[in-house]
């Protein structure tokens, strides 16, 4: 029986690309109006097709922490330093504006009256994913939220998906992490967690069937699948 649905925040609750692909244009522009850095090496280094607005499937910043973006993007910005760097892409993080991949509250709230517990677990920081489920109206509704720097490692390892376990007192087998990406599919299958892909993000069905226990549209259809395991 499932007592727990874990989620991943972007490319999950919140659609990818609608969601980060023009706040990705803003910052490669304040980088490049700030730094004199080359436009088109830093959309090829985070994997960003600047003409549609859009990030590549093979782009870094789908999975990838803060962390490993700035990693990524200092040797092309000589002189910001690489920690600030990364602090910094944290807090612009913050101010994205998020949209729902499907309406959250109502959703959300069926699976807390029907008992089950409920978590995010997001290669983000903690602070802007706090920042970003407030704004979205929905912070209250979980009980545990985990980013890449809140002490259990970042996705695909399972630190998060345990932690999240641990905190609510529950058996990984009976929990269910819920993602876009592989990085969230291999972070819950090696928690000994259920494992369901949506297409929300930018992964497509034969990226991530093979992973996943089942593969959806958006978590709207969700109480389907419980619904089917009886």
């Amino acid at each position: 029986m499932i007592k727990g649905l874990l989620f991943d925040k972007d490319g999950t609750l919140f659609d990818f690309q609608q969601s980060w692909g023009g706040w990705a244009y803003d910052l490669i522009t304040t980088l490049v109006a700030d730094d004199g850095a080359s436009f088109d090496r830093l959309t090829d280094v985070l994997g960003y097709d600047a003409e549609n607005r859009v990030f590549f499937p093979h782009s870094l910043v789908i999975a990838g922490t803060a962390r490993d973006q700035a990693e990524a993007l200092a040797p092309h910005l000589p002189g910001r330093d690489l920690d600030a760097l990364e602090v910094w892409l944290a807090q612009a993080a913050r101010n994205a504006a998020m949209v729902p991949a499907v309406p959250l509250r109502p959703l959300l709230g069926d699976f807390l009256q029907a008992g089950l517990a409920l978590g995010v677990a997001t290669n983000d920081a903690e602070a802007a994913a706090r920042r970003q489920l407030e704004l979205a109206e929905i912070t209250d509704l979980f009980a545990y939220i985990a980013g890449y720097d809140s002490g259990h490692g970042a996705k695909p390892h399972p630190g998060m998906c345990l932690g999240f376990a641990r905190a609510l007192d529950l058996d990984p087998a009976a929990c269910v992490m819920v993602g876009d990406s592989l990085h969230d599919l291999d972070a819950g299958r090696a928690a000994g967690m259920r494992v369901v892909g949506v297409l929300t993000g930018v992964a497509g069905m034969d990226d991530l069937a093979p992973h996943a226990d089942v593969v959806l549209r958006d978590i709207g259809q969700l109480p389907g699948w419980l619904a089917s395991l009886g």
